[in-house]
């Protein structure tokens, strides 16, 4: 698992991608850039094309590390683009859509036509459009949007740009990925690509998929509690799930989160790195992890302050980022999330509550039973929104 650092429509991201990852997962899956359609995964049809540094290429047949450093653009990125402003209103005009399961990849090879092609016979944008397959439409209204566009912004006084520009020899993206450059003596010396292991200390700025804050307070001094935050091995006993192994005691820790959805068991291991600054009583925990057997994914951030709240009590303050990739990432709804967590760290305060005040030892569960969590959480709500009806019906009744 590599961390991968790329454009993508004009914003800087970075995410976790397997060496056999393809592209097209990377957009959806890690961005939610959804508007990439996969079709047929074998490069045939051409719903998944998206533009890497300005050539039209199929995102599902293309390595994302092979793009470290590139510069993408899906679907989402010619919101704004006058060329895509100007092609949706000619499909649209035209009737060169249906289900629209393939618009999204043919508007991004209508793009680049449009862009290098000075004036194109239809067979001629038949042959360029070729792969980009379509089962509703028949290609006639296609072929009159793309024609329309090409003609309209000709006679403006707008010119094709011979090859759209392109000066770089080799397959789209190849100029930022890792390649083997042989020396003049014939040895081979390593390129670097912009990307770095999930255990990789320096854990590169990312971007998370979702945050929110929370706080909770225990009742003993805030020195009290410092101490024990700075107790990594105590703080992890207090959380479901959670254990680590290694020196806790080291900027850096290794560990593992067992995490249980419905049926699914997960197992999550990774690294942290831990800072604390005893001057202001805070401090940051980011973190990574991999379940190997669904091969989900998981990055996350936590800020945390102590404030004092007289002698015999302390609030925590917490903001928590976070990015899930892979198949769990279906229950990674941002709300639900935050409920969710909520919970949580509602079992983690009473647990940091007991061992501080030497009532009891912290039991957590052996793993975190995230499934039944969610269902609470769904029931929780369910209630309330029968709760808000009836009494919109009752006022209603009493009127």
């Amino acid at each position: 698992m590599t961390t991968v650092s790329l454009t993508i429509n004009g914003r800087a991201v970075s995410a976790w991608a397997e060496p056999r990852m393809h592209l097209a997962d990377f957009i959806r899956e890690t961005q939610t850039l959804t508007g990439t359609h996969l079709g047929c995964e074998h490069g045939v049809c051409g719903a998944c094309t998206v533009l890497v540094d300005g050539v039209p290429v199929r995102s599902c047949i293309t390595y994302t590390v092979a793009c470290g450093g590139a510069s993408v653009t899906t679907i989402e990125g010619l919101d704004e683009d006058e060329i895509g402003k100007e092609l949706r209103a000619a499909f649209t005009r035209e009737h060169a859509l249906q289900c629209g399961y393939c618009t999204p990849g043919m508007l991004i090879s209508a793009r680049d036509l449009v862009v290098r092609a000075e004036a194109p016979s239809e067979q001629d944008i038949r042959v360029a459009m070729s792969g980009n397959l379509c089962r509703c439409t028949g290609y006639v209204g296609i072929i009159r949007a793309i024609q329309s566009v090409i003609g309209d912004r000709r006679a403006r006084g707008i010119s094709a740009i011979p090859g759209a520009g392109r000066s770089v020899l080799g397959p789209a993206g190849s100029g930022h990925g890792q390649a083997i450059v042989a020396s003049a003596s014939g040895a081979a010396s390593m390129v670097s690509v912009s990307f770095q292991t999930v255990g990789d200390e320096s854990l590169a700025d990312w971007q998370p998929q979702a945050s929110f804050d929370q706080s909770f307070s225990v009742n003993h001094a805030i020195d009290e509690v410092w101490n024990f935050f700075a107790d990594t091995a105590a703080v992890a006993s207090c959380l479901p799930g959670a254990s680590l192994s290694g020196d806790t005691r080291a900027h850096n820790v290794s560990g593992k989160m067992r995490l249980k959805v419905g049926p699914i068991t997960a197992e999550f291991h990774g690294a942290a790195q831990i800072d604390r600054d005893p001057a202001t009583y805070s401090g940051t925990i980011q973190g990574s992890g991999r379940d190997q057997r669904s091969s989900s994914a998981t990055r996350g951030m936590i800020r945390f302050r102590l404030l004092s709240q007289g002698q015999a009590a302390t609030k925590v303050e917490l903001n928590v980022g976070y990015r899930l990739t892979g198949p769990l990432a279906q229950f990674s709804r941002s709300d639900l999330i935050h409920d969710i967590a909520s919970r949580i760290i509602a079992v983690f305060a009473q647990n940091v509550e007991a061992r501080l005040s030497g009532t009891g030892r912290a039991t957590p569960a052996a793993e975190l039973n995230a499934g039944g969590l969610f269902f609470s959480v769904l029931a929780d709500r369910i209630t309330s929104r029968i709760r808000r009806l009836f009494r919109m019906l009752t006022r209603q009744k009493r009127t």
